[in-house]
């Protein structure tokens, strides 16, 4: 039976928290974007799921305000959307196989 080497798996640790802060800051430049409305409305998010601008197409602003808060909300959720996909790919490529399982990432 081999002996469990603690100093390896912490130096292990450290440098996977290195990449993670590392991929944190690669994140934040990060910029996806969400739309609704076949793009008359459009979001834009950071990596680390901050929404940076929301954009409203001219013609949108014809529409009822109901519709337009609507068109806001699902383009901003899916903007959101895109860059909680684009976290779990980054951290999943940071991770040994089989490590992150089914659910993804908690709290993601």
């Amino acid at each position: 039976m081999s002996e469990f080497d603690l100093g390896a798996m912490m130096r292990q640790a450290q440098v996977l928290r290195e990449q993670m802060e590392t991929m944190q800051k690669s994140l934040d430049k990060e910029i996806v974007e969400g739309t609704a409305g076949g793009g008359m409305v459009k979001a834009r998010a950071s990596g680390t799921q901050q929404i940076l601008s929301v954009e409203l197409a001219p013609a949108v602003l014809q529409e009822d305000r109901e519709m337009l808060q609507d068109l806001i909300v699902a383009a901003v959720n899916n903007a959101l959307e895109r860059s909680k996909a684009l976290t779990q790919q980054r951290v999943g490529s940071l991770l040994p196989p089989g490590l992150l399982g089914p659910g993804g990432i908690p709290g993601l």
